[in-house]
């Protein structure tokens, strides 16, 4: 199955912000990712309609067993790209940005084969 990376930068915010709240609403993601509710809520809809995530009644946002995989996966590789490159003499913001454009091509065998030799 393929998942656009907007969707997994939605998922591994998510779960970055389902680690700090009680709960995540919309406008959490929202605030945390500089968008409009408005476009919030149409991925939110998607994310849900691909069983990525359930919401309740009261719009709290929960990941569900496939969206928390993908959003661990992601969030894993971002950390590990991110201290990767800052070791190499990369600064920090820039490592951190380039982490998150790589996060979403690198093949899982050449992340796996970083991975080795950053560990």
């Amino acid at each position: 199955m393929v998942i656009h990376e907007s969707a997994e930068d939605y998922l591994e915010t998510i779960l970055q912000l389902s680690k700090k709240l009680p709960v995540v609403r919309s406008i959490d993601i929202a605030n945390e990712m500089g968008y409009k509710k408005s476009s919030v809520s149409i991925a939110m809809k998607n994310l849900r309609e691909a069983e990525h995530i359930t919401v309740t009644k009261e719009g709290y946002i929960y990941l569900t067993d496939s969206g928390k995989e993908i959003a661990e996966m992601i969030y894993e590789r971002h950390q590990m790209l991110t201290s990767w490159l800052v070791r190499l003499g990369v600064d920090e913001s820039i490592a951190e940005e380039d982490a998150c454009r790589i996060e979403h091509d690198i093949s899982k065998e050449t992340f796996e084969a970083i991975k080795k030799v950053i560990q």
